[in-house]
């Protein structure tokens, strides 16, 4: 009796296992179908948001305000192709090219080459540029007013030194002149000059907001005071501040850049310490890859160089809110509308 009943004890552990494992089998195959089943939905949503990105454009713009004019037009380009345009964001130079390295951004139109050529080659072959919006559109340097010029016989920047207390707004005994926003292309180069030249002997360079700073300098030009500055054009500067009435610009004797016939200057063949530098759209190279038709509007598009002075200018005379801008870059459109067409056919 014993022994039948340890046999059917047996049996029902030997049942309940097999019951129980089978159940296991049941569920594990509900689990996997389960899983199975969300992950095929994951996979389907990849696909819908692949579909829906590759028509979408994380674009950037440059966070000097003479840029976003560009910007706008090329967006409503763009959307006029049928592209959903993220932005323009406001963005420094370095953290764009990041950006775009990485794939967060896809592009923008305010690269100046060379001063961005370092960035370009820290991205390591993820980002190129692409087209020109102005050709030799970037001129930059260091001006001073004329007047002052004329009175000292000033021509280059290392002259400023035996002037200094002329453009001492402080009190250091040092010349005080405004530069770029730590982070601009221009940083690098100005700071690359005060190495060379030994320019922070006798010169104070000024980094605050770029605009701040040159509302104090036309200020100090008013009120009859020595100004110097570092600029570009097209800028509104050089619209408030008439070159070669009000400001001249003076040589820069850096070893890396050549010397150069420019108007308006205190000579007339001159180093100024800057190349020339070329506007350009700039990209992510995969997203081009993927979107061939943007590469070729970007090669087609560009902007004259007067037209962009131009609306620089209305922005300085108070025309620089977003809605502004906007309104400036649809009646260029539309006093240029052949031109804008044939760029996105």
């Amino acid at each position: 009796m014993v022994y039948v009943k340890n046999v059917h004890n047996n049996a029902t552990k030997l049942t309940f296992k097999l019951v129980s494992t089978s159940l296991k089998l049941q569920l594990k195959k509900k689990e996997i179908m389960k899983i199975l089943k969300i992950l095929t939905a994951i996979v389907f949503a990849a696909q819908i948001n692949t579909a829906i990105s590759a028509n979408e454009i994380k674009m950037g713009k440059a966070d000097w305000d003479t840029g976003y004019f560009q910007a706008e037009i090329y967006k409503k380009a763009l959307e006029k192709m049928g592209y959903k345009v993220t932005g323009p964001t406001v963005m420094k130079p370095q953290v764009f090219y990041v950006a775009a390295a990485s794939g967060d951004m896809d592009l923008w139109v305010n690269g100046w080459f060379g001063n961005h050529d370092t960035y370009v080659s820290e991205a390591k072959g993820k980002v190129k540029p692409v087209g020109y919006v102005a050709k030799s559109g970037g001129l930059q340097g260091y001006l001073i007013d004329k007047k002052t010029a004329d009175k000292f016989g000033i021509k280059s920047i290392m002259d400023i030194k035996k002037h200094s207390k002329e453009f001492d707004a402080n009190g250091d005994g040092k010349a005080d002149m405004v530069a770029c926003h730590p982070g601009w292309g221009c940083e690098k180069i100005i700071s690359k000059h005060f190495e060379e030249l030994g320019l922070g002997d006798f010169i104070n360079p000024i980094k605050a907001d770029y605009g701040a700073a040159m509302a104090d300098i036309i200020s100090r030009y008013k009120n009859g005071k020595s100004i110097l500055f570092y600029t570009w054009t097209p800028n509104w500067t050089v619209g408030t501040l008439k070159l070669g009435k009000d400001i001249v610009w003076i040589e820069a004797p850096y070893s890396a850049t050549k010397i150069v016939s420019v108007p308006n200057a205190t000579k007339a063949k001159l180093n100024m310490g800057f190349g020339v530098n070329d506007i350009r759209p700039a990209a992510n190279v995969d997203f081009l890859k993927a979107n061939p038709k943007v590469e070729k509007f970007l090669k087609k598009a560009s902007i004259p160089l007067e037209d962009i002075a131009t609306q620089n200018l209305k922005m300085n005379k108070g025309e620089k809110s977003d809605k502004a801008i906007k309104k400036h870059a649809e009646e260029w459109i539309k006093a240029n509308q052949s031109t804008f067409d044939s760029w996105i056919k």
